[in-house]
């Protein structure tokens, strides 16, 4: 069996996968909800769009449910941290997040135009939000969040909302926006038909664009403009679970140490930006299965490029740098560490329910697809409201 110092790094590689697993498929649902009122331009367009969201957007919460569950129990102290220092922020998404199966439900429920319209702005606001807090959320880590550990080892949160919204942090909620809009843009352009299908090529297209630029962009601010963490010397993974008990510094270029180290891991950015690059030609050739499988990697490049960085810091503190949560001291005891990796088999079984879905979804939609007895319900709904407005006294 592993040692217990494996299983933290183990259970550090595992949140990075789930992570990556909700920017891979949830960032489907957030990409397409963010440019939804600008691909469809007709409620037939919508209905269909709406169509192609609504059977994937639930099962691919499981990867946000599941990061959160890892955290709660493999990091604890990494779990209590980043939700007193973000919880503005979650509750942000939250919201957000609860107004797309609202959206969804409501937007049909009444056949009138502003009813339709708000919801479809709802939706919009429901995809927006969530992917631009999210890369906020992970870009306040570069700089370090404020918090530390009293004298008791409770967490003392300092910051405030607006202290999470920088220059850079909000640099690096436009590269997680445009990764998820790439990514959802190229699943929606596989799926319906033209002209919706053209229009979320120049969305995916424009998206790459801008993903590349900011990536570099965020690259270059963390070589030269911010500060990183660095223990000298290492840490004991034997050592106590006490952040207080190693010395951290801060130093220019810091985050550079593991690409230094092991060049191999620059394939991780490389990985990122190719990819998007790549993407946004293929959707030039409308290969469209292939531009989103190519969208898939740079997600994947995305999430390890920052966490390769931060290794082995999970929650930087810019309060007192000796109180920043790393894998080796915020992790559960061994016992906890095991019985988890024991658990984690039942994981290949969500994975193969995911793979079953997106295959059986894999055939692209058309505005035709809708049967003649859904273009009567609609008609009927649309003359059922018409009367009840025309009933309806001044």
């Amino acid at each position: 069996m592993f040692e217990y110092d494996s299983l933290r790094v183990i259970w550090w590689l595992f949140l990075g996968l789930l992570v990556a697993g909700f920017a891979a498929l949830d960032g489907i649902v957030l990409g397409l909800g963010a440019i939804f009122r600008f691909v469809a331009k007709t409620e037939p367009e919508r209905r269909a769009l709406a169509g192609v969201i609504k059977p994937t957007w639930d099962f691919n919460q499981l990867w946000l449910i599941l990061g959160a569950g890892a955290t709660f129990v493999a990091w604890p102290r990494l779990y209590a941290a980043s939700f007193s220092a973000l919880c503005f922020a979650f509750w942000a998404v939250l919201f957000a997040s609860i107004l797309r199966p609202a959206g969804f439900g409501l937007r049909g429920s009444i056949v009138v135009s502003p009813w339709r319209n708000a919801w479809d702005w709802a939706l919009c606001f429901g995809g927006f939000v969530p992917a631009l807090l999210l890369g906020i959320a992970i870009g306040n880590l570069f700089p370090g969040i404020r918090f530390h550990f009293d004298a008791a080892q409770r967490i003392i949160h300092t910051g405030k909302f607006l202290d999470l919204l920088t220059p850079f942090t909000l640099l690096c909620g436009v590269v997680s926006l445009s990764m998820m809009v790439l990514h959802g843009a190229c699943y929606v352009a596989k799926r319906i038909d033209e002209p919706a299908a053209r229009r979320a090529r120049h969305a995916g297209i424009t998206a790459a664009g801008f993903f590349v630029i900011a990536l570099i962009t965020a690259g270059l601010f963390v070589i030269f403009s911010l500060e990183g963490y660095r223990v000298p010397g290492g840490i004991d993974p034997s050592g106590p679970l006490n952040p207080a008990t190693h010395t951290v510094w801060l130093s220019p270029g810091a985050w550079l140490d593991n690409y230094i180290k092991w060049p191999w891991l620059w394939g991780a950015p490389l990985t990122a930006l190719l990819s998007a690059l790549f993407s946004c030609w293929l959707l030039l050739l409308r290969w469209t299965r292939a531009a989103f499988a190519a969208s898939c990697l740079v997600s994947v490049g995305t999430i390890f490029t920052a966490g390769i960085a931060m290794f082995p810091f999970l929650m930087p503190s810019s309060d007192i740098a000796r109180d920043s949560l790393t894998v080796w001291d915020a992790s559960s005891s061994e016992h906890v560490l095991r019985i988890l990796t024991v658990g984690t088999a039942l994981v290949p079984v969500a994975f193969a329910g995911v793979a079953w879905a997106l295959l059986a979804l894999r055939k692209r939609d058309t505005l035709q697809t809708l049967s003649p007895q859904t273009r009567g319900r609609a008609n009927r709904a649309l003359i059922a409201s018409v009367q009840i407005t025309q009933r309806t006294p001044n």
